[in-house]
């Protein structure tokens, strides 16, 4: 049987220089991988700008679609409305190794934190990467989230690799899929960057830019059946539009029609996160003065970020996919690649 045609996207918006949420200002993104034997999983570092987060804070929201997840982190954002750390993604059972790690750098790098100010509020997110990986191993060490960390740069690798080493999505090989799109506010060009982990979906349910192509997919793996959609996504928002965080908080809500243009639908087993954060105003840690003040756009300016937003969504959903390599995981369970069935 022949491969099926690669259905082509029909975009609105232009993508930044690079497609990816690098081509935010400032935004870098590293790996560690761990790929060896029966352990394919690794860490995914986004650091939202290259100067002292801590003291230089962002604003920042988060959004639980389906809360099946294991994440750290959320309920500060939500309450201050601020990020002051990197983010990592990893496995499940690493949010604990990460969440140790990442503190402890955090205090070398600010030895004020918990001595004359408060404390820090590290965020991991997490997916669960058991189908290929022997999660029970708990492989990641606190090293590896500094070599995470250490490796972020303008320029990183998509697919298997990472946080996405033993991701699976919609039955087929998932993992880091990144996208960007431009949106022009009063003739001003912003970007609205965006970085999942993707490891949900059932495949009979994979659409690819509004064809539903799973169905053909199971009948070429001669499978009768379709797992359900369980697993998680976690979904990283990178702007340099000036949002305040309840306009932050409401962009991420439309990350969930991007979801469903690919096929999810955020099942009971599922869980579906979404971080957010703005570059374009910084919060100082210690006040200078009484008053903050800050550059936010009119709410009617939204709908263009928000179908931006959908758009890229869905893209970097697929790009996980189109950039992920069949792996041969534990118990030699292999799980393919979405470019072996597509020309």
């Amino acid at each position: 049987m022949s491969n099926l045609n690669k259905p082509k996207s029909n975009n609105f918006f232009k993508r930044g220089n690079n497609n990816s949420i690098t081509d935010v200002n400032g935004v870098s993104v590293g790996h560690y991988t761990l790929d060896n034997d029966d352990c394919k999983t690794g860490i995914t570092s986004i650091v939202p700008h290259s100067d002292n987060i801590f003291k230089k804070k962002l604003i920042a929201a988060s959004h639980v679609i389906n809360g099946f997840g294991k994440s750290v982190g959320l309920v500060q954002i939500d309450e201050l409305g601020t990020i002051e750390t990197p983010i990592l993604l990893t496995n499940t059972f690493g949010v604990g190794t990460c969440l140790n790690a990442l503190t402890k750098k955090m205090l070398e790098d600010n030895p004020d934190i918990g001595d004359t100010t408060g404390t820090v509020n590290s965020i991991v997110a997490e997916c669960n990467d058991g189908v290929l990986n022997n999660i029970r191993k708990m492989s990641i060490t606190e090293e590896n989230v500094i070599e995470a960390l250490e490796d972020a740069s303008l320029d990183f690798k998509q697919g298997s690799i990472g946080a996405g080493s033993g991701m699976v999505c919609f039955g087929l090989k998932g993992g880091i899929g990144s996208s960007s799109r431009l949106v022009n506010l009063y003739n001003k060009d912003y970007t609205v960057g965006m970085l999942v982990l993707s490891n949900f979906g059932s495949m009979e349910n994979l659409t690819m830019y509004g064809n539903r192509i799973g169905h053909d997919i199971n009948e070429k793996l001669h499978l009768s059946y379709s797992e359900p959609d369980k697993g998680s996504i976690i979904i990283v928002l990178a702007t340099d539009i000036p949002l305040s965080a309840r306009q932050l908080k409401r962009v991420l809500k439309r990350t969930q029609s991007g979801i469903a243009r690919t096929g999810g639908y955020a099942g009971n087993g599922s869980g579906e996160i979404a971080i957010g954060f703005s570059t374009a105003n910084l919060i100082t840690h210690y006040p200078s003065e009484t008053t903050i003040k800050l550059e936010i756009v009119h709410d009617d300016l939204l709908d263009s970020v928000f179908s931006a937003v959908v758009e890229a969504t869905e893209e970097a959903i697929i790009n996980s996919l189109l950039f992920s390599s069949t792996t041969i995981g534990r118990n030699n369970t292999i799980i393919h690649s979405l470019n072996g069935f597509i020309d």
